[in-house]
């Protein structure tokens, strides 16, 4: 019985219920810290220099924005892919930040705790890598709404 249970827990994964939970997790962690952004705004702007002649407020606004909608697209595995890229390039701009502060230096870019950035870097390249899975957006469109009838020709002559 105890040979068995080993044996069924090691071989059977939940690959597709595994990503989704790190999928909704990581998700709601990086909202969670969008919105705490969001709402001491007022602290965390002056410390930020301004993007392409944008105001320090609207820059972190914007980017704000951009972390939010990457979060949200994640979370439901819409075009998952391409919306990790900003996340890992904000965070590796927050990882390279917090590696190159004096001391005394406060944290400016987005007042992280050192560990957080290599963290979601982490989280974000491993589900870049793995992929949304079949519990998402990304995996309906492309079974039920684009038509697959020749890749499925091509298939059936291999």
């Amino acid at each position: 019985m105890l040979k068995r249970l080993f044996l069924y827990s090691a071989g059977h994964t939940y690959s597709n219920l595994s990503r989704l939970f790190l999928r909704m997790f990581t998700s709601v962690m990086f909202l969670q810290l969008c919105v705490r952004q969001l709402l001491h705004i007022d602290q965390v702007a002056p410390a930020f220099e301004g993007l392409m002649g944008l105001s320090p407020e609207t820059s972190v606004t914007v980017l704000l924005v951009v972390e939010s909608l990457c979060a949200v697209c994640v979370m439901v595995g819409l075009l998952m892919r391409l919306a990790l890229i900003p996340p890992i390039v904000i965070m590796g701009l927050a990882e390279w930040e917090l590696l190159t502060l004096t001391a005394g230096q406060a944290n400016g870019i987005l007042s992280f705790q050192p560990g957080y950035p290599m963290m979601f870097l982490g989280i974000f390249i491993y589900l870049m890598l793995a992929g949304p899975g079949k519990i998402s957006l990304d995996y309906v469109i492309g079974v039920h709404l684009i038509d697959t009838r020749e890749d499925d020709q091509v298939l059936d002559k291999a």
